[in-house]
């Protein structure tokens, strides 16, 4: 049987707030809910990380209101990064969902969306993950301090939910890439990084690229535009304890990733594999059937779609850096 969502009229008169508004994932949610959705300026609330979430103070101040609370502000980086920032990833990401939950509840929000992170699952987690696998062990080592902090928010989330009825959903997104990604090297994901090193080595007229790793580990991105919808989707349609993967359904080793990248960019010297240099997690792969079926979400943007618009918007940067 086929399941109707009644949506509408979910955003009228409301007023949503939504932290890290202003960065990767948070701009394109803002544009999803006024492009898409009709919201106006007016109704979004979006911050930026010069309101220090870590302070339970800054959170009741800027919860004072607010209808919809979706927690994106995240300390978040690539596997360099987590090697080393153990304790500001466990802390930071701790302390901002404890504090912004923590304020949703003294604003009675009407709803709170905590994004987590596929970094929570167990290292070696049966493929695809499912939901329910979350607690079967523990995460990969470089990822532990981010993934447990986030893990921990679901528990408290469940806790809060039972004890003072708040009505929180938690989502847990695969890897994402897409246009005003960080491109950082160091503190960047795979996706940005592999296309920063391609197009500046194109560009440069280099002919040999080093990558991390074996090539031989797998992973799952979820375009970024597709995981600002499903979030819309999720805020509008979900309302249950249990938490819910945001994917792709589709998995690729990174050497095949690699290998796509420096196509699409134009490269065509050598790749040099250091594997002295950590993989992460084997591979990542989830079961998307719990978003499907509660609240309709499917991504709809292919891998190399996906990639052809983030390098284009990179390459264009890279352009007018070099000519300011």
């Amino acid at each position: 049987m086929k399941v109707t969502f009644l949506t509408e009229s979910f955003w009228q008169g409301k007023r949503i707030l939504i932290t890290g508004g202003s960065g990767f994932l948070g701009s394109h949610l803002v544009r999803n809910l006024i492009g898409k959705r009709g919201l106006s300026t007016g109704q979004i609330v979006a911050t930026s990380s010069s309101k220090d979430l870590r302070s339970l103070e800054n959170c009741i101040e800027i919860a004072k209101g607010m209808d919809i609370i979706i927690h994106l502000a995240a300390n978040v980086g690539g596997i360099g990064y987590n090697q080393k920032n153990p304790g500001p990833l466990f802390f930071d990401n701790l302390q901002m969902g404890l504090n912004m939950i923590e304020a949703a509840r003294e604003a009675k929000a009407k709803k709170f969306v905590q994004v987590g992170t596929v970094c929570s699952y167990p290292k070696f987690a049966s493929i695809p993950f499912r939901e329910d696998s979350l607690w079967d062990g523990y995460p990969e080592e470089t990822n532990a301090p981010y993934g447990i902090a986030k893990k921990a928010l679901l528990v408290m989330a469940q806790a809060y939910r039972q004890q003072y009825s708040m009505n929180i959903i938690y989502l847990l997104p695969v890897n994402l890439y897409g246009p005003g990604d960080n491109f950082d090297l160091e503190s960047s994901h795979v996706i940005p990084a592999l296309i920063r090193k391609f197009v500046d080595a194109v560009e440069s007229n280099l002919t040999k690229v080093t990558v991390w790793g074996t090539g031989k580990v797998s992973r799952e991105f979820l375009y970024v535009e597709d995981a600002a919808e499903a979030i819309a989707l999720a805020t509008e349609r979900y309302n249950l304890p249990e938490p819910v993967n945001l994917g792709s359904g589709s998995e690729i080793t990174i050497s095949a990733l690699t290998e796509l990248i420096a196509k699409l960019v134009g490269y065509k010297g050598q790749i040099v594999w250091d594997t002295s240099r950590p993989d992460g997690q084997p591979r990542r792969c989830l079961d998307t059937t719990r978003a499907s079926r509660e609240f309709g979400f499917k991504a709809t943007t292919t891998l190399a779609d996906g990639l052809q618009k983030t390098i284009s918007w990179y390459s264009h940067k890279f352009v007018a850096n070099a000519m300011a």
